[in-house]
């Protein structure tokens, strides 16, 4: 999934409850679902990073270069300026891009 182009928003804004409780029916199982979609991101986010910074790897232990690792310290503040991914979540889940369904019902 590509996070990066996310028209999710920065800062904290207000939604609409029914419009996030519609498609269940139930405020709170639609709350559970934007969570545990919001921990997949998170993970998929962590990932991605890990991933990255694992490229600029060095295995000298010298501090010069620790300090002196620009892209590094790019690749992160990038990351840092990235949506929450509560907010993705959301974003997700209000345009029906989030799938689900209820195991117990049949």
């Amino acid at each position: 999934m590509d996070y990066k182009n996310s028209k999710a928003p920065l800062s904290t804004i207000t939604y609409d409850r029914e419009a996030i409780e519609q498609p269940t029916e139930n405020l709170y199982e639609a709350i559970v679902v934007m969570a545990k979609r919001a921990t997949q991101i998170n993970g998929d986010l962590k990932k991605e990073l890990v991933d990255k910074l694992d490229e600029f790897a060095t295995h000298n232990d010298s501090l010069e270069e620790i300090f002196e690792n620009k892209e590094q310290i790019e690749v992160s503040r990038f990351y840092e300026r990235l949506p929450k991914p509560t907010a993705i979540a959301v974003e997700e889940w209000l345009e029906s891009r989030t799938y689900h369904r209820n195991s117990e019902s049949k």
